[in-house]
């Protein structure tokens, strides 16, 4: 999730050799997503790094935002399976 316009995000993917999953323009209102769950930096105007796992009935199982240091994959894979064992 970005605030940044989705043709702002698609041209990033293109660049990135494509994404394999959606990405969410979270432009307008701007954050508006991200200020709901808690990761929107007001300062900088941006939605901080986060790790949010959404279950197929569309709960959050899992949520945390870094501020100043990036996602590691592979806590986040272990909390997936994890939850995937409940």
């Amino acid at each position: 999730m970005s605030v940044d316009s989705a043709p702002s995000l698609n041209a990033w993917s293109t660049a990135m050799g494509g994404m394999r999953h959606p990405l969410l323009a979270d432009f307008w209102p701007k954050g508006g997503v991200a200020q709901s769950l808690g990761i929107f930096n007001e300062t900088a105007g941006i939605v901080n790094r986060s790790v949010i796992i959404i279950d197929p009935e569309g709960f959050v199982r899992y949520a945390e935002a870094y501020t100043s240091s990036l996602p590691d994959p592979e806590q986040a894979l272990a909390t997936l399976t994890d939850l995937k064992r409940r």
